[in-house]
């Protein structure tokens, strides 16, 4: 029963669907933004002379594996033989690790909501949703001090059993008229 009542809440929560609709969303953006950026990069890619960049490579590995070998000879040269201090150090290590990935976890579950919220913004977008929450913001801030006259009329209506004349109706709606064109 617990199963099927968590299958039920997860297949209900939209928070998916709108991560997939804001990552959408965004890789449309930055294609634009490639787009607009390309016919630059690929101007700059055929004026460039090769024999450059294979200098420019070449060096570049030079530098690198000349890091990665001092690295290494301080590394191997720093290793403790003390075991215990080893251990300890392997201990902190793990230790850090273990944060590291908390923290990482974090940050990885703000970006998917981020993402999520920017998906459903998105969906609403594409719906024309964002205009009708505009709407109802609106009427929340302010709302209307008179109660409207089908209301009053509603609650007339169940007071007095008596049906009303539909010349009194039409002088009603004609009197909110007015006061619908000051808002």
């Amino acid at each position: 029963m617990a199963i099927s009542d968590d299958l039920r809440k997860n297949l209900a929560d939209p928070t998916p669907l709108y991560f997939v609709a804001g990552t959408a969303d965004l890789a449309v953006q930055q294609a634009k933004k490639f787009a607009d950026e390309a016919p630059e990069r690929f101007e700059k890619v055929r004026q460039t002379d090769p024999k450059a960049v294979q200098e420019k490579v070449t060096s570049q590995a030079k530098e690198a594996q000349a890091t990665l070998q001092a690295k290494f000879a301080e590394v191997i040269g720093s290793f403790d033989t003390d075991l215990k201090k080893l251990g300890e150090t392997a201990q902190d290590l793990a230790l850090r690790g273990v944060g590291v990935a908390a923290e990482y976890a974090v940050k990885a579950r703000e970006t998917y909501e981020k993402v999520a919220e920017h998906g459903e913004q998105a969906v609403k977008g594409w719906r024309g949703e964002v205009a009708e929450e505009i709407n109802e913001i609106a009427v929340a801030v302010e709302p209307d001090p008179e109660p409207k006259p089908a209301e009053s009329e509603a609650a007339e209506a169940k007071t007095d059993p008596a049906p009303k004349k539909a010349p009194a109706r039409k002088a009603a709606a004609k009197k909110t008229t007015p006061a619908a064109e000051e808002k």
